[in-house]
């Protein structure tokens, strides 16, 4: 790369080298979260995101286009789009498109040029997002731009540019505090801006010629908790081993200029799926699911070393690892197979846990994608399964906050039918939305009526863990306690999780209400149900009580007030 030039490969080296540097950086950026509970996902989802659009080259890197920049960061974004979730991830897939945007007819592009470039994707990101909030990584994107482009000339150096830009982005990522209240409170910087923060240093030590780890921003590390039970003696293994790893190419093993990606790439496709795998320089990172680990690895190890090694049995993370076109049903997988005859209306939902997909499917939704907090679908995930549901008009209940946009960003990419998205923040929405399902009226608009309407005045109390202490909305919070909490406002905190559960009921004022839905989590046992059951049926003797086995992941108890 000339100082002031950058071209195709140049662009696919650093953006593979940001990657890398987010991906080692990926868990102390979930957990810079809000609330302190185990559903820190932004590090994971923009990792993925970014790697999405290094994996539309087929791993082929460099070698898969021509020197052309417009044509990579072209297919760069593509890629990103398609594989965009949470978020955090959708914007810095919009970042990059508007990017490629401003250099899709280039053959090189010049400083001035990244400059602007970078200007238009800040625009297009915040264009993405209906009401931009500040103190978020849309403000590190803008601030950065603008500082780049306040001090970009003919003579700049790509080099000493990139010096103070990461010194301002640091600062600008420090400043989000004083922009967010709650960010404040809990004593975290943005994580989305964290995430972008470490893709553009692995591009600046990468430009510097030195490796990707970098200074990071402190955080307790959340620790995964497993479930042995899920894979006992008895089981057979379906789903296979979700397996990563970093490995330095080494010279006493091959020819550092023989070694080709596609071969490894060629060879991961006959023993597994789901393949990530790219080349920083001497290291390879290789993401693949696969029943036979120890063949992959043997494989691997004629070409260099492990530098790390990650290795997950996927009926313990999810009993089920990738978002498919297939649906749960009490924790087996169910084919969704395309409907032949197309439909008029369908309706997508977005849930977690088999209890919960039942629920949702008992009152009519077409195809329940298997996702929330944690496990956010990217934009190709739904595109599958507007391709699967095959009717005119298709209703999306995301059920998340964080999984809105990525629905959205489907929707605008999908041609073959008119998409409608929900703004079906919780699953307390979702949940009252199926009960108005009618497709009666025969009229579109009518319909996503019904479904606003259903969801008015719908309040979602939430139960789960605390992974570390912090001080929220004036509750003293130590981790391993129980915290309950209605969207962003904290409502109750107890060491036992049942008296949490207790007092987030008589915060939300459930006996104003004339029924409440009770989900509980795979992790609350009979015992403690019943209990529950006893307690507010005592509590509220007017309020019909509801309750599902959910099945669901991070949220102990969901408590949905109508």
């Amino acid at each position: 790369m000339a100082s002031n030039v950058l071209d195709g490969k140049d662009l696919i080296k650093f953006i593979t080298a940001g990657a890398a540097n987010l991906r080692e950086h990926a868990q102390i950026v979930n957990d810079l979260n809000v609330f302190p509970i185990p559903d820190g996902d932004t590090g994971e989802n923009m990792s993925l995101t970014i790697e999405g659009g290094i994996g539309a080259f087929g791993g082929a890197g460099e070698g898969a286009i021509g020197d052309s920049i417009g044509e990579a960061s072209s297919k760069i974004a593509s890629g990103m789009l398609m594989n965009a979730r949470g978020n955090s991830g959708v914007i810095l897939s919009q970042l990059f498109a508007g990017i490629a945007d401003r250099l899709k007819d280039k053959k090189t592009a010049s400083v001035i040029d990244l400059a602007d470039a970078l200007k238009m994707g800040v625009d297009r990101a915040y264009k993405a997002v209906v009401n931009p909030t500040e103190g978020t990584i849309l403000t590190v994107a803008r601030e950065t731009s603008d500082f780049v482009y306040s001090r970009v000339n003919d003579e700049s150096s790509g080099s000493s540019l990139m010096d103070d830009t990461l010194k301002e982005m640091r600062d600008s990522l420090d400043r989000t505090p004083e922009l967010l209240s709650v960010l404040k409170e809990a004593g975290v910087v943005d994580s989305g801006g964290a995430g972008l923060y470490y893709i553009v240093e692995g591009i600046y030590r990468t430009l510097r010629g030195e490796g990707t780890t970098g200074e990071a921003y402190t955080a307790a590390p959340t620790q995964k908790k497993l479930d042995f039970g899920k894979f006992t003696e008895f089981d057979v293994m379906k789903y296979g081993y979700c397996t990563e790893f970093l490995l330095r190419l080494q010279t006493s093993k091959i020819e550092l200029s023989s070694f080709k990606i596609d071969k490894l790439i060629s060879f991961l496709t006959t023993v597994g799926d789901s393949i990530v795998a790219f080349q920083n320089g001497t290291i390879v990172k290789v993401h693949v699911h696969t029943m036979t680990p120890g063949m992959v690895l043997d494989y691997c190890q004629k070409y260099g070393e492990f530098l790390t090694i990650k290795i997950e049995n996927m009926t313990l993370e999810h009993n089920e690892s990738t978002v498919t076109n297939n649906f749960m049903a009490h924790g087996e997988i169910v084919k969704a197979e395309k409907q032949a005859k197309r439909k008029k209306y369908a309706t997508i939902a977005v849930a977690n846990g088999g209890g919960i997909q039942k629920t949702f499917r008992d009152l009519g939704a077409d195809f329940v994608i298997d996702g929330g907090q944690t496990k956010n679908p990217s934009s190709e995930d739904f595109i599958r399964a507007f391709d699967t549901v095959n009717a005119d008009t298709i209703f999306v209940l995301p059920n998340n906050s964080n999984i809105i946009l990525a629905a959205r960003q489907a929707a605008e990419l999908y041609e073959k039918s008119d998409v409608r998205v929900i703004d079906s923040k919780t699953i307390g929405d979702g949940y009252a939305a199926l009960t108005m399902l009618s497709y009666d009226s025969a009229d579109s608009e009518k319909i996503v009526q019904n479904f606003t309407e259903a969801m008015e005045g719908v309040q979602t109390g939430e139960v789960s863990i605390a992974v570390r202490d912090a001080k929220i909305g004036g509750m003293e919070i130590h981790c391993g306690d129980y915290i309950g909490f209605c969207g962003k406002s904290m409502l109750s905190c107890d060491r036992e999780r049942i008296e949490t559960a207790r007092k987030l009921a008589d915060s939300l004022k459930a006996g104003e209400h004339e029924f409440m839905i009770v989900i509980y989590g795979k992790s609350v046992g009979t015992e403690e149900r019943e209990d529950f059951h006893t307690s507010i049926t005592k509590s509220y003797p007017k309020l019909e009580l509801y309750e599902i086995d959910g099945g669901q992941d991070i949220y102990d108890y969901l408590l949905i007030l109508q």
